[in-house]
């Protein structure tokens, strides 16, 4: 079936807060929306709008033919206790509430009555169109197809970050949605996933709608850009794909600084000018009132009528200042300024494997034998399940290995950012976690650290497993900030960052001068990050190049 999706004079936000209002959009068949904007700014909010599971402040939010099928996939992938793989996947492509439905109005049919003979044909219709007759079928296959590693009947619960992408990948392979929205989609996939989702996406017929920070997929992918800008509090979309819209962008941005900086120069002077005339004026009727004898008649009446002269000069220039078109500044967005702390330099060999094997079940990592020198900087790239995530934890002394040898250097200052975040879990404030990690700060210069990296009081006095994994990563970034390091460890550390902190976090690695290991399957930012030498990683085994 083809839909249409149409945003009318749309607001979202929370019951405090507007977070953007007067958006109108059309989605038709085809059309692939890519949705951008700092965290915070709405991007989540306005899926859950357009999947009609959360109402808007205002306007309207309408499907043609009303009964399209749109899919939501949140941005997390959910791990409910108990939910095998093929729960998940019945769950995320709508059949399982597409079969509760069903069996519910095929009870109903023992009324008799021809409401429920009409609720039972259109439940039963809505089954078959997404596809969950035959979706226990076609399971098996698509998961072999995209090497999860494990059946249909494994709990959710026991997947990796990347075996949960990979299902997320097969629920949305699976689905049969008329209009899609995805969140953040790209999370936890390797070069392979990605490419296989950009395929998807490129193929579909229906439409979509999107937010993601991988630049390199919005740039493959989308045909048109939304963007809540919260600093400015607007709304623009954009047509034409990611880089048109960096581009004009800018252009806007441009245009709309200079025509407030032309605004703000031509009331300057008129006002200055102003002020000289009215300084005129008050000196003339002064000198007048000191030199003219009372009894000279007409040297007042001189004076009054030049007084009056400079008098209307000012009106005028004050009536010229109040006929300006008004040009209000652009706003400063906040933006992140993050630097990386520096430590004393290291041994001149930071890390060694030597013929290092580690085992886990069938799994084997190795034998590999590597260094790592000081100030070396290194990419390591691989599908997921390759064991990058093994080499880092074997890297650094995290673990043991089974076999050969793995030695940290000396003076070896680590700030890490693993794959889960897992340096702040648990249930501790994030404040309260933040200060444990760093003794020398006292609570206020933690607080103040935090709200740098745009994690105010509310977040700082949140626990730390309650926080998005965006804030998390945010936090992260904190922690290197304030602590010295010389060999830096990021596992996929553009996860859950929105455009402008990664961009930040660019830069902050172009002026690290220690070593790095930077796992990542961000293909714009391998590219942007200048490195030394690239580690390939591919069934166990490291391939330098």
């Amino acid at each position: 079936m083809t839909a249409t999706l149409v945003a009318k004079d749309l607001s979202g936000g929370h019951a405090h807060r507007t977070l953007f209002s007067d958006l109108n959009l059309t989605v038709a068949p085809g059309d692939v929306v890519g949705v951008v904007g700092a965290n915070g700014a709405g991007k989540s909010t306005l899926l859950r709008l357009l999947a009609g599971v959360q109402e808007p402040l205002a306007g309207t939010v309408s499907r043609a033919p009303s009964d399209a099928f749109i899919g939501w996939l949140p941005q997390e992938h959910e791990r409910l206790a108990g939910e095998t793989v093929a729960g998940y996947i019945a769950r995320r492509t709508g059949a399982a509430e597409a079969t509760a439905r069903m069996e519910a109005a095929a009870e109903a049919l023992a009324s008799g009555t021809k409401a429920a003979d009409d609720d039972y044909g259109a439940a039963l219709d809505h089954w078959l169109a997404c596809g969950a007759a035959d979706l226990e079928e076609r399971i098996p296959a698509m998961l072999a197809e995209l090497e999860l590693g494990t059946g249909a009947a494994a709990p959710m619960a026991s997947l990796s970050g990347g075996q949960a992408a990979r299902a997320a990948m097969a629920a949305l392979l699976l689905s049969r949605f008329d209009i899609v929205l995805l969140d953040e989609p790209t999370n936890d996939l390797d070069l392979a996933g990605l490419q296989r989702l950009e395929s998807f996406v490129q193929g579909l017929r229906g439409g979509v709608v999107l937010v993601s920070h991988d630049r390199e997929f919005l740039a493959r992918c989308i045909s048109s850009v939304v963007e809540l800008d919260l600093a400015q509090n607007h709304v623009v979309v954009y047509d034409g794909g990611y880089d048109a819209y960096l581009q004009e962008r800018a252009t806007a941005r441009r245009h709309a600084r200079e025509a407030y900086d032309e605004f703000a120069d031509k009331k300057s002077d008129l006002v200055a000018r102003a002020r000289t005339q009215r300084e005129w004026s008050s000196q003339g009727v002064r000198n007048a009132m000191k030199k003219a004898p009372d009894n000279d008649k007409i040297r007042r009446r001189a004076s009054t009528e030049s007084s009056e002269k400079q008098a209307q000069k000012v009106r005028q220039m004050e009536s010229r200042i109040a006929r300006l078109d008004e040009v209000a500044e652009p706003r400063k967005e906040w933006q992140l300024q993050f630097s990386i702390g520096a430590a004393p330099r290291s041994s001149s060999v930071v890390a060694t494997l030597n013929q290092a094997t580690v085992r886990h079940g069938a799994f084997t990592l190795g034998p590999v034998s590597l260094q790592v020198n000081a100030g070396e900087r290194i990419g390591i790239t691989g599908p997921n399940g390759a064991g990058k995530s093994t080499l880092l934890r074997l890297l650094l002394g995290h673990i043991a290995p089974d076999g050969g040898t793995a030695v940290l250097g000396a003076n070896v200052a680590v700030g890490e950012i693993d794959q889960v975040r897992g340096q702040l879990a648990g249930t501790d404030t994030l404040g309260a976690a933040c200060e444990a990690r760093l003794p020398e700060l006292n609570s206020a210069e933690v607080r103040t650290l935090l709200a740098k990296f745009g994690l105010k009081a509310d977040q700082a006095r949140a626990a730390v497993g309650s926080l998005s994994p965006g804030e998390r990563t945010r936090a992260a970034l904190a922690l290197l900030q304030a602590k010295g390091v010389n060999l830096l460890v990021l596992d996929e550390p553009t996860n859950h960052l929105d455009l402008p902190a990664i961009e930040q976090l660019e830069e902050a690695l172009e002026s690290y001068d220690g070593a790095l290991l930077l796992v990542s399957h961000d293909r714009r930012l391998l590219a942007k990050v200048r490195l030394d030498t690239r580690w390939d990683v591919k069934d166990g085994q490291v391939a330098i190049r």
